[in-house]
């Protein structure tokens, strides 16, 4: 009866040539139904016509053209999916930028490829591999050459004898605490330990529990001491790694293979992250098969902008990822907002404090910056399921020591191999090493019991005072305030710097004051996108903080009295990286990167 009544009114509101409007909910209901209806019968009979006519196709050709036109249907579709959420999440312009660069880097690779000038980039090349041979390939007369096995053994002795001697080879002064980061020393009585450490262990392979016991109490127990200090949940669990960029590929595998298996994901997966996350992420998503969507950072907190990551995320993330502090800026992203949007989306969120290691974690602790809230980068952010943490930077321990650590089990096995039918027998490894030298953990053991607590909070006390020493300089001093600005604010052990737009703008060169300090026995890491130097400040760095400032103003001073009498930039890493951000270079810059790597295993 009340069908009769909404149809009795549909008819009675209904007028020849004027689209119907609804007059109340029951009409509107009616009124979609009734269309809905109608296009799914014209829809039947163009689908019964269109394949199953015999006047069109017969069989079997109804059911071939059926199928090719689902898969048309199926790619327009996925491509037509795709451009409408790159869109959304780099919006227009910016897309536009990303074609344009796109199109422009292949014509001029295109161009570069012609044998005229191909061969001019090659001499070009060709002249910069011998500088960089020059610089790399560092020998000596008096060095003993070994091309090949010799035919018999050194003694111990003229082993030793050369092990010094090829310690004597020109290199950056890191001894008196001159490079930046790289060198993470905690003193020669740790030295001393951890070389007795390796000595009684060094036949060790964390591969055979069962064969050294001890070194498997030791790592867990270092699994466990580093999950304390970035406030584990219950439940929580890890292992140890090689270094940082391996718990960085375990944790992009880690999250791959979890939205496989808890979410059905096949193909297509995105991961998310800021423009300064660390390149291991991007080797882990070239490694596995994942897209890398990078983000900007906000213009003002050189953060990752939440804003951009929103946009971004769709059915396919399988992780986003933030850092605690990132490598280039030492600026800590905002984990808080990130781990929001991870909550609301159902996403894992790694936090990468490698870098920051036990300088982060002991912030708080330490007291440095007094009562000032510090931002929250730990397992106490509800939405954080993974940190990687490097304990050979500021935990002291040996190089090749890092930590990957998960809010659950769930997600650490999915970052284990298991062959359970293997010839050889049942086969399982945690990690992407097989064989891993126990030794090495055991020396990361022995470091992190001989420091406790107390002693990290002071080494974090004195570098990061150091580095908050530095930045208060860089805004503070007449010369350095006026030509340089430090980028953000960095709260940890890492600061960088820029030039300012106004001096920048006019051809004035951070790559050029950097190759002045250099002169001066300083190594500042030189940075991209903006220009920018950057000094991780080390236990080595802290006597000598003063005479780093002021060479920086010295520095300063001669960069000025050269830009103001010369027009033409003398900058060797200048030149590289304007190739590096050229799309009219493209692919030579990744060439130059190739011919360093080769020339690390020339003799």
């Amino acid at each position: 009866m009340s069908d009769n009544i909404v149809v009795n009114s549909y008819l009675s509101g209904k007028s020849f040539g004027v689209p119907y409007m609804p007059r109340d909910f029951p009409e509107l209901v009616f009124y979609i139904k009734t269309f809905i209806y109608s296009y799914t019968i014209q829809t039947f009979y163009w689908f019964s016509e269109r394949y199953f006519s015999e006047q069109v196709f017969t069989y079997p050709w109804n059911y071939l053209a059926l199928a090719r036109d689902v898969w048309i249907t199926w790619v327009v579709w996925t491509k037509l999916s795709y451009f409408v959420s790159w869109i959304r999440g780099y919006g227009i312009v910016r897309s536009l930028r990303a074609l344009y660069r796109n199109v422009s880097t292949r014509v001029f690779k295109f161009i570069l490829s012609l044998p005229i000038i191909k061969n001019k980039v090659d001499s070009e090349l060709a002249a910069t591999l011998v500088k960089m041979e020059k610089e790399l390939m560092k020998n000596d007369d008096s060095l003993l050459q070994f091309p090949s096995l010799p035919e018999q053994g050194l003694s111990k002795d003229a082993i030793v004898e050369e092990l010094d001697k090829l310690q004597e080879l020109k290199h950056s002064n890191w001894v008196d605490g001159r490079v930046s980061g790289a060198v993470y020393h905690g003193g020669d009585d740790l030295l001393e330990l951890q070389a007795e450490a390796y000595r009684k262990y060094s036949v060790a392979n964390q591969l055979h529990p069962d064969v050294f016991p001890g070194v498997r109490k030791m790592e867990a127990e270092v699994v466990a001491m580093v999950l304390e200090i970035f406030n584990g949940p219950k439940g929580s669990c890890g292992s140890t790694t090689s270094g940082g960029t391996e718990s960085l590929l375990l944790a992009g595998l880690a999250a791959r293979e979890y939205a496989k298996r808890k979410k059905g994901l096949t193909s297509n997966f995105e991961v998310i992250a800021p423009v300064t996350i660390h390149a291991g992420i991007e080797k882990a998503c070239y490694y596995f098969g994942m897209r890398l969507h990078k983000v900007d950072l906000d213009p003002k907190t050189y953060q990752v902008d939440l804003k951009k990551v929103k946009r971004l995320i769709n059915s396919n993330t399988v992780l986003l990822v933030g850092s605690a502090p990132n490598f280039p800026h030492g600026i800590i992203d905002d984990i808080e907002g990130l781990s929001d949007l991870a909550v609301k989306y159902n996403i894992p969120l790694h936090v990468d404090a490698c870098l920051g290691s036990f300088i982060v974690t002991f912030l708080e602790r330490s007291k440095v910056h007094g009562d000032v809230d510090l931002p929250k980068f730990d397992f106490r952010v509800p939405g954080v399921t993974s940190i990687s943490c490097d304990t050979h930077k500021y935990g002291f321990a040996p190089k090749g020591s890092s930590i990957i650590m998960y809010r659950n089990t769930q997600l650490r096995e999915c970052q284990y191999y298991i062959s359970s039918d293997w010839t050889g027998g049942m086969y399982g490894s945690p990690t992407l090493a097989g064989s891993r030298p126990g030794a090495l953990m055991v020396g990361c053991w022995a470091t992190l019991v001989n420091y406790g607590i107390a002693g990290y909070e002071k080494s974090c006390r004195d570098i990061v005072s150091s580095a908050m020493k530095v930045k208060k300089a860089i805004r503070s001093d007449k010369v350095l305030s006026t030509y340089l600005e430090v980028i953000g604010e960095p709260v940890a052990s890492v600061i960088s710097f820029k030039v300012k737009d106004e001096y920048a703008k006019k051809k004035f060169s951070v790559y050029e004051l950097g190759d002045i300090l250099k002169k001066k026995g300083w190594h500042f890491s030189t940075l991209q996108h903006p220009p920018a130097l950057h000094f991780a400040f080390t236990k080595l760095t802290i006597p000598i903080v003063d005479e780093m400032l002021a060479d920086l103003v010295s520095s300063v001073h001669e960069l000025v009295d050269h830009w103001e009498n010369s027009t033409t930039p003398s900058s060797d890493v200048a030149t590289i990286y304007g190739v590096a951000g050229s799309v009219r270079t493209a692919g030579v810059a990744d060439k130059v990167i190739v011919a360093f790597l080769d020339t690390l295993y020339k003799i």
